[in-house]
C-alpha cells in the first residue's frame, strides 16, 4: 500500500470550473470554444434574501442528495481520509467543539472539491469514566457488580442532572449489577448521540453519516481486544505487580498521561530522625531534620535521600537513621534527584508518596512498604517491619484512618514527643490529580496491565535490547505537524517518559480486558498464564462469557476459571481510531482504500494521550505511522483570557449561537483563527460573519440581475454565458486579474493547512469588489436596458465579468460558508448540483479573461470613486447627487489606471460634467487615504429626485 500517496487524482464527475457549450450574442468578439464556456440559467432568485432556515433546507437536500456520501470505487491515490476525532458522549457539546470541528470541515470541504474523495466519518467516545459517572448522576444509580442483573430495570430518576436539583449524593444513589448499570449507558448515550448528530448537522459539518461508529459498540470492542491481544502476543503487552496512580475516589488506576498538576493547600512539618551509632544504638542528640507535607507516610519510609554532591550529607551517606514513633532503621542514600535547595535538601523515600518516591525506590533497590490502601485509608494491620512495642502501639491509633486523619495524629504524635521542630509552616504544593477527578492521587501497589510505549526498557525475548522510544521519536519527525511548532510537545513527551502505558482500569463501563485466568487446585488464581481467546470469538466479556474448555459452574472453582475484571482505558480504544472507522480485519476493502489516512485533527491538549497513543498502536501493528498530517487547533479563551473547558465551568452551550447568528457566521468566527493559536470567544466576529454572509447573497443577486427581464417578476429566468473572450473592457480584466491572484494564494494557504489565510484573502478582495467593482460597473452593466441581442461589448463585458467574479468567489467561500454559497449556486447552477461537489477554481479562467491587465487598475479607480464620493460626504449630500464638474490629482503611478477606467468612474461617481485628471504634485496626497488621490476642485448639482412607487 502507498504510505498517503498524493500524486494526481483521477478527476471525479464534478461542476467544471467553467466548462459548458454556448453561443455567443451575435455582437461579441470572438467567443471561446464552446467547451470552454459556461451557459447558466438564473432562476428562482428570492424578492428578499435571507439566511433564516438554510441549515435546515440544505442538510436535508443534502441527505437526500448523498451529497457527502463516500465513494469506495475510488482507488486509496483518489481519497482523503480523516480520522475525525470521537467526542466523548458526557453531556453537551460546547463551543470549543464547534471551533475545532470546523478547522476539519473547512479542510474536508476544500479537498472534495480539489477532486479527492473524502472519507470522514463521525465516532462517537462513550465509553470510561465521564460516561459512567454522567450515568451516575442522570440516573442516580451505581455500580455494584456483586448484584444480580434486573431484567427490565427502571431507574429511580431520568435527568436529574439537568433539572434544578443537584445530582442524588453517592449514598443515595440505588446500587444496581454490571450488565443494569451498563444497559443504562448504552441507553443515555444513544440519546446524547442524536443531540450530538442534530448539533453537527445544523453546523454544516461535510460528514458521511453512513460511516459512524461508537467507541463501545461491538466493532470498536472487537478491534481493541484484537490490538491487545496481539500486542500480548508480540510481547508489547503485558502485566506487573507494580506501583501506580490511583484515584481513592474513582478506584482506578490512572496513566502518567491523564496526570494534572495542581496546586493544593498543605504544611511543611519539620522532622527528626535519630542518628544510629555502629552499636545498633540512637547516637545522643544527633538528629537529622527533614521537611515534608506528607507526615502520615512515616511508617512507609524506606530511606533518607540526599543530593551525592550536597557536603551537608557527605558524613550521612551509608549510615543509618531511626525513624520517629516507629522506630524504623532506615539508610540515608545519595542520589542525583534529590533536590538541594528544597526544604532541608534531605527527603525522606516512602512507598509511596509521588512519582519521585517510585524512581528512587526503583533505582535504589529498596523495599515496599506500602501502607495506604486503594480506598486511600491506611491499612487495619500493623505492618511486619514495625517491631518495637512501641512503634506497634503508635501505629495502631493510625490503622484505618483516612490520610487526612492519620496526618493529624502523626503530628499530634510528633509533637508530643519532640520529634517535631516548630509548628507547621503553611505551603501550596504540586500534586497530582486525575485529570476528571477531585483528590490527590495516591500511589499503590497492584497487579495492572501495561503497553509498551518506550517510557522503560524492552528486552525482548530473543534477549536483544528494543529502543522503542527512539523509534517513536523518529515516528514523530515523520508526521507532518500543522503548524510545526506543535511537533516539540510530540517529542517532549517522548523524552520524558518514565513508564510503559497503564492500560487496565478497575472500572465497570468499557471494553473489557479479554482473557481469563486459571485458578490452581489450591485456590489460588494464576495470573502468570493468562487463558487467551482466538481472534474470531471476539468481542467477549470474561465476567459472564466463559473460556473454551470451560463451563460456566467452573468460574471461580478450584481447577476452573476466573474472568479478568478490568477494563482497558479508554485511549486503548480510542488510539485505534484509524483502524476502528477504516475497517481493520472486518472491511478489507474500504481499509485499503482509506489507511494510513491522511489527516489527524486534534486539540492541542491532547497530543500526549490520543496522538501519541495513535502512533503508538500503528506503530507497533504496521510498522508506519496511522496518518500523514496532524492539524492541531488551539484553545477557547473567554474573557478573561482562561481557556474554556467543562471543569472551569466557563463553556458557552452553542446551539443558541447557531440559532441565534446563523451557522455560517459561527463557522466564520471559528475559521477566522488559525491552527495551533488559541482564540478569543467573540460574538462580535460572528456579527462579522453574519454580516458576511448575507453580503454575499446580496451581491449575488446583484451581480445575477443584469439582463433579467425586470417585468418578468420573481422566478424568471435569464441566461448567463460565462464566455472570458468577452471581457474586453481593462477594468473587467484588471478585477478578474486580481482574483486570480487571490485563486491561487488562497490554493496555496489552503495546501499549507492555513485556512484563515485563504479566507482572509478571499474575505478581503470580496469587499473590494462589493464597494468598488460593483459601484463602478453596475451603470455599464445594467446597459440602458438594453435587450439581450442588443448589449455593447462594453455591457457583454461588464455582465460576464460579474458571472466569472461570482463563479469563483462562491467557490472560494464555500469551505467556509457553505449555507450562503449553496443558497446562491441553487438560484443558477442548480442543474450541476452541489456547490460542495464543484471543483475548487483555478486561476486559469480568470486570468485568460484578464489578458494580462494590471490588478492596480481596480485599486486605482475604486481610490478615485472614493475620493469623489468623499466631497458628497463632506457636502453632506446623497451618493445620488451629480458631480457638475471636478479635477481630480492622481499620483503618477496610478493615473493610467484610472484614465484606462475614466468611464466608470465616472459612471460610479455620477460625474455628468467634465473630469478632469492631473498628475498630483509631490505632497499633494496622502498614500494612506485613498491611494493618494484628491480632488482638487468641485461642483455639485442637485440630487436626483427619487421615484415615488
Amino acid at each position: 500500500m502507498s504510505d498517503f500517496p498524493h500524486g494526481g487524482p483521477a478527476e471525479p464527475t464534478r461542476t467544471p470550473d467553467l466548462a459548458a457549450p454556448t453561443a455567443a450574442p451575435d455582437n461579441a468578439t470572438a467567443p471561446s470554444p464552446a467547451a470552454d464556456v459556461v451557459r447558466a440559467v438564473v432562476a428562482g432568485v428570492p424578492d428578499r434574501v435571507s439566511l433564516d432556515g438554510l441549515e435546515a433546507t440544505y442538510d436535508a437536500r443534502w441527505t437526500e442528495q448523498g451529497t457527502y456520501a463516500f465513494d469506495r470505487t475510488r482507488t486509496r491515490e483518489q481519497v482523503f481520509s480523516i480520522d475525525t476525532p470521537p467526542p466523548t458522549v458526557s453531556g453537551s457539546l460546547h463551543v470549543g467543539h464547534v471551533f475545532s470541528y470546523t478547522h476539519t470541515d473547512v479542510v474536508a470541504r476544500y479537498q472534495r472539491m480539489r477532486g479527492l474523495e473524502v472519507f470522514y466519518p463521525m465516532g462517537w467516545d462513550d465509553n470510561g469514566l465521564p460516561t459512567e459517572r454522567r450515568v451516575q448522576n442522570y440516573y442516580g444509580v451505581r455500580c455494584d457488580p456483586t448484584l444480580p442483573y434486573v431484567e427490565g430495570f427502571e431507574p429511580p430518576h431520568e435527568g436529574i442532572e439537568d433539572g434544578a436539583g443537584k445530582a442524588p449524593k453517592l449514598s443515595d444513589q440505588v446500587p444496581v449489577s454490571r450488565r443494569n448499570f451498563i444497559e443504562l449507558c448504552e441507553r443515555l448515550t444513544a440519546e446524547d448521540e442524536k443531540q450530538f448528530e442534530a448539533l453537527w448537522r445544523r453546523l454544516g459539518l461535510s460528514v458521511d453519516w453512513a460511516q459512524h461508529y461508537q467507541t463501545i459498540d461491538a466493532r470498536s470492542r472487537t478491534a481493541a481486544q484484537r490490538a491487545f491481544l496481539r500486542n500480548l502476543g508480540r510481547g508489547e503487552a503485558y502485566q506487573a505487580e507494580a506501583p501506580g496512580l490511583w484515584d481513592v475516589t474513582f478506584q482506578t488506576a490512572v496513566a502518567q498521561a491523564e496526570l494534572e498538576a495542581r496546586d493544593y493547600p498543605g504544611h511543611f512539618h519539620k522532622v527528626a530522625f535519630h542518628r544510629v551509632g555502629a552499636d545498633g544504638q540512637e547516637a545522643t542528640g544527633e538528629v537529622v531534620h527533614i521537611e515534608t507535607t506528607r507526615p502520615e507516610l512515616l511508617p512507609a519510609c524506606v530511606a533518607l535521600v540526599a543530593h551525592p554532591d550536597d557536603e551537608r550529607y557527605q558524613h550521612l551517606f551509608g549510615t543509618t537513621v531511626r525513624s520517629p514513633l516507629f522506630d524504623v532503621e532506615l539508610p540515608v542514600l545519595a542520589h542525583p534527584a534529590a533536590e538541594r535547595d528544597k526544604g532541608a535538601g534531605i527527603a525522606m523515600c516512602c512507598t509511596f508518596g509521588d512519582l519521585t518516591d517510585v524512581q528512587w525506590w526503583r533505582e535504589l533497590q529498596l523495599p515496599t512498604r506500602s501502607i495506604i490502601q486503594r480506598d486511600g485509608r491506611i491499612v487495619r494491620e500493623t505492618p511486619e517491619w514495625i517491631v518495637s512495642a512501641h512503634g506497634r502501639a503508635a501505629f495502631e491509633e493510625l490503622a484505618g484512618k483516612t490520610t487526612f486523619s492519620a496526618r493529624t495524629a502523626v503530628v499530634d504524635a510528633l509533637r508530643a514527643s519532640g520529634d517535631l521542630e516548630g509548628e507547621p509552616v503553611a505551603t501550596q504544593r504540586k500534586a497530582n490529580f486525575f485529570e476528571k477527578g477531585d483528590k490527590p492521587l495516591e500511589i499503590v501497589t497492584s497487579r495492572q496491565w501495561y503497553i509498551r510505549n518506550g517510557g522503560r526498557d524492552w528486552t525482548t525475548a530473543d534477549g536483544g535490547a528494543r529502543d522503542l522510544r527512539g523509534e517513536l521519536l523518529e515516528r514523530g519527525k515523520e508526521l507532518d505537524f500543522h503548524p510545526d511548532f506543535m511537533r516539540v510537545r510530540y517529542e517532549n513527551w517522548v523524552g520524558g517518559l518514565n513508564g510503559d502505558w497503564l492500560v487496565s482500569r478497575q472500572r465497570f463501563f468499557g471494553v473489557a480486558i479479554p482473557l481469563w485466568y486459571p485458578v490452581l487446585p489450591t485456590g489460588e488464581v494464576d495470573h502468570d498464564h493468562p487463558i487467551v481467546p482466538t481472534e474470531d470469538v471476539l468481542p467477549v466479556d470474561p465476567s459472564s462469557d466463559v473460556p473454551v474448555g470451560y463451563t460456566e459452574d467452573q468460574r471461580g472453582e478450584p481447577g476452573g476459571f476466573v474472568g479478568e475484571t478490568d477494563i482497558m482505558d479508554t485511549w486503548a480504544t480510542s488510539s485505534l481510531t484509524p483502524q476502528i472507522a477504516g475497517g481493520w480485519e472486518v472491511d478489507p476493502d474500504l481499509f485499503e482504500r482509506v489507511f494510513p489516512m491522511d489527516l489527524r485533527p486534534q486539540g492541542q491538549d491532547i497530543i500526549r494521550t490520543w496522538l501519541f497513543s495513535t502512533v503508538v498502536r500503528s506503530h507497533l501493528e504496521f510498522g508506519s505511522l496511522p496518518w500523514k498530517n496532524a492539524a492541531i487547533s488551539g484553545w477557547i479563551l473567554d474573557p478573561d483570557r482562561k481557556k474554556m473547558s467543562k471543569s472551569k465551568g466557563n463553556v458557552v452551550t452553542p446551539m443558541g449561537l447557531l440559532e441565534e447568528h446563523g451557522s455560517d457566521a459561527v463557522r466564520y468566527w471559528a475559521a477566522s483563527a488559525r491552527l495551533g493559536t488559541d482564540a478569543a470567544f467573540e460574538v462580535g466576529q460572528m456579527k462579522i460573519g453574519r454580516r458576511l454572509a448575507i453580503k454575499i447573497l446580496n451581491a449575488s443577486k446583484f451581480a445575477l440581475s443584469f439582463g433579467a427581464d425586470p417585468e418578468a417578476g420573481e422566478g424568471a429566468s435569464h441566461t448567463i454565458v460565462l464566455d472570458p473572450a468577452l471581457v474586453t473592457e481593462t477594468l473587467d480584466r484588471a478585477m478578474l486579474a486580481g482574483l486570480a491572484d487571490v485563486v491561487a494564494r488562497a490554493t496555496d494557504a489552503f495546501e499549507a493547512y492555513d485556512h484563515t489565510r485563504a479566507l482572509e484573502l478571499t474575505e478581503t478582495f470580496f469587499w473590494t469588489f462589493c464597494d468598488d467593482y460593483l459601484e463602478l460597473v453596475k451603470d455599464r452593466a445594467y446597459g440602458a436596458g438594453a435587450a439581450a441581442a442588443e448589449v455593447s461589448a462594453e455591457t457583454a463585458s461588464a455582465r460576464v465579468a460579474l458571472a466569472i467574479a461570482l463563479d469563483t468567489l462562491l467557490r472560494l467561500f464555500a469551505p467556509f460558508v457553505p449555507f450562503a454559497t449553496e443558497e446562491v449556486w441553487s438560484w443558477w447552477r442548480a442543474s450541476e448540483g452541489s456547490i460542495h461537489r464543484a471543483s475548487w477554481p483555478t486561476p486559469d479562467v480568470a486570468r485568460s479573461a484578464a489578458q494580462g491587465a494590471d490588478p492596480a487598475v481596480l485599486a486605482a479607480a475604486g481610490h478615485a470613486l472614493a475620493a469623489l464620493r468623499k466631497i458628497k460626504s463632506e457636502a453632506k449630500v446623497s451618493m445620488r447627487t451629480p458631480i457638475l464638474a471636478a479635477t481630480v490629482a492622481v499620483p503618477a503611478a496610478s493615473l493610467a489606471g484610472v484614465e484606462a477606467a475614466v468611464v466608470d468612474v465616472r459612471n460610479g461617481g455620477r460625474v455628468t460634467g467634465s473630469l478632469d485628471l492631473v498628475e498630483a504634485t509631490e505632497g499633494q496626497g496622502d498614500a494612506a487615504v485613498q491611494g493618494g488621490i484628491v480632488v482638487v476642485s468641485s461642483e455639485l448639482g442637485e440630487p436626483e429626485q427619487r421615484r415615488k412607487g
